[in-house]
């Protein structure tokens, strides 16, 4: 399965494609309209309109500074996961995207980095729980967010994850717990982003973790390939390098570019015929 990620809501309708992912919120805060046929994607507490306008719902690390633009760590602002009030504005976003779409894709979802949130809601809300360990309280603030998000889609939800496959590392990094969230998840997608592509051996690396991880826990693996900077030459020998571990292929952002990797592999499976 081929795919793309745009903003431009014309390229959903592309023939070449198996499935258009289309921004509807961007890290920005920056809002659109869902498209149908789409897999509408929402950024979800990344979010740098907000981090910098909201400070009681702005993420907080454990010196006390605020995850916005500011901070040392971070490249957009953040707000924080346990924030009930943004939380179930995320979920009105979700639920008009089904209207437009069955599908939609959550990006963005987790803690912004493993010192992330210590605010006084979260400090709060962990003390009165029934975890003892903080990074387990982290992880089920995420768990059941995701799981009122697939009770609102009807159709299959996908979820972007950061680029690491090593147990244990998007647990301590940003609160994700994988095995618990493929209960919610139809499929992972996994940005494995270059602006070159001139070698391609990190990339089968990193697609085999992932697709070593998801083998018994029921998830699709789908791999997001960044189409703007890189030569068509190396974008398809990357997408030819992780489609093996892949249930899917997408390309970030230049969907022309992406048409014309599809084209190529299409005209290289042609029967030539000679003349003479």
């Amino acid at each position: 399965m081929y795919g793309i990620v745009t903003r431009n809501a014309e390229e959903i309708e592309w023939s070449e494609f198996d499935v258009g992912f289309y921004e509807v919120k961007r890290v920005t805060g920056q809002h659109g309209e869902p498209v149908e046929g789409a897999v509408n994607l929402v950024s979800c507490f990344a979010d740098t309109a907000s981090a910098a306008t909201e400070d009681d719902a702005v993420a907080v690390d454990s010196s006390g500074r605020p995850a916005t633009t500011d901070h040392p760590d971070l490249d957009s602002g953040h707000v924080c996961p346990s924030d009930e009030g943004y939380r179930n504005g995320l979920y009105e976003v979700i639920e008009a995207c089904t209207r437009a779409s069955g599908d939609v894709r959550l990006d963005e979802v987790g803690f912004p980095g493993p010192g992330f949130c210590h605010c006084e809601r979260c400090e709060g809300a962990f003390a009165e729980s029934e975890y003892d360990e903080w990074a387990a309280w982290r992880a089920s603030v995420l768990t059941s967010f995701v799981a009122g998000a697939a009770e609102r889609v009807p159709g299959d939800l996908y979820l972007t994850l950061h680029p690491d496959p090593y147990p244990g590392h998007l647990f301590a990094r940003s609160g994700i717990d994988l095995e618990a969230l493929a209960a919610h998840v139809d499929e992972f997608v996994v940005p494995l982003y270059d602006t070159a592509y001139g070698t391609t051996y990190w990339l089968e690396s990193l697609a085999s973790g992932f697709a070593d991880r998801l083998t018994d826990l029921d998830a699709r693996l789908g791999v997001e390939l960044y189409a703007v900077d890189p030569d068509v030459d190396a974008l398809a020998a990357a997408a030819e390098t992780v489609e093996a571990q892949a249930d899917g292929v997408y390309f970030g952002y230049h969907s022309g570019n992406a048409r014309a990797v599809l084209r190529r592999w299409d005209a290289e499976a042609r029967d030539g015929v000679e003349w003479g």
